[in-house]
């Protein structure tokens, strides 16, 4: 049977379901609430802490209790990586028309925010084994956020990393204030000869740190994924590693796999 916490959650559950509150409606206070539901402020609270919990309010200091706006979600296929390599050579106008993130959501250009920050570091143990090179070998790192305009958080933490020697043969690919690059990380690597064969990509999930749940705007008991891709080119070297962070209350992910007929 369920507790009186619990009856007064699922009743404004409902109507946020429903639309009776709508996205950014505040809220009555806690006290007129207790009074609406013949029960003690105490109660009230808890009921608001398992709406938060599951992300359908959220509560903004010194003002209350509000109904949380729906984030823009995001779509990641696995053929998004295919899409990519067929733009990667197209003219620069037509890669600058649109790009992954895009593809994604469905946003355009211009409705985006996008940062990007490089820098040079050596390979640890765990990259070394990545990439198959000793440790220490010189890296670059290049950490992406890209957000909807409307948003204050962004879709997802991605950093990337190359062999810095691989990519140097182009100075523009040092260089962070050239991003966002038309075409993707695939056509960066293509002004140095080098075409992907295939991507690895590995999922697992797990709570976030804290400083992934403030920068994701994460609700309270929210998990992330975290995927490690690896591009391997045509000559089976592992040519890009990246980690993607990606929070679980706006991320689908969708894998299909075609299948050769008999």
């Amino acid at each position: 049977m369920a507790v009186a916490y619990e009856r007064i959650a699922d009743e404004l559950r409902q109507a946020i379901r429903a639309g009776e509150l709508k996205p950014g409606d505040q809220l009555p206070a806690e006290a007129k609430l207790a009074e609406r539901f013949k029960r003690s402020v105490p109660t009230v609270r808890e009921a608001l802490r398992a709406l938060r919990d599951e992300g359908l309010i959220e509560k903004q200091h010194g003002r209350g209790n509000f109904v949380r706006r729906q984030r823009t979600s995001a779509l990641r296929t696995n053929l998004r990586h295919q899409w990519e390599k067929d733009r990667a050579r197209e003219p620069v106008e037509e890669r600058a028309q649109t790009g992954a993130t895009e593809h994604d959501t469905g946003l355009k250009v211009n409705d985006l925010v996008f940062h990007a920050s490089y820098r040079k570091i050596e390979a640890n143990k765990d990259l070394a084994e990545a990439f198959g090179l000793p440790e220490g070998t010189a890296l670059l790192e290049r950490s992406y956020r890209t957000r909807y305009a409307a948003e204050s958080a962004p879709f997802n933490l991605v950093t990337s990393y190359l062999v810095h020697d691989m990519v140097a043969g182009n100075p523009d690919l040092l260089d962070e204030t050239k991003e966002p690059w038309p075409g993707g990380s695939q056509s960066q690597l293509n002004t140095v000869g080098i075409e992907l064969d295939r991507i690895e990509e590995r999922v697992t999930a797990r709570p976030p740190t804290p400083e992934e749940a403030e920068e994701l705007e994460l609700p309270p008991g929210t998990s992330v994924l975290v995927l490690r891709k690896t591009s391997i080119d045509i000559n089976d070297r592992v040519v890009d590693v990246s980690d993607v962070i990606l929070p679980g209350d706006r991320t689908e992910m969708l894998f299909t796999t075609p299948l050769e007929r008999w």
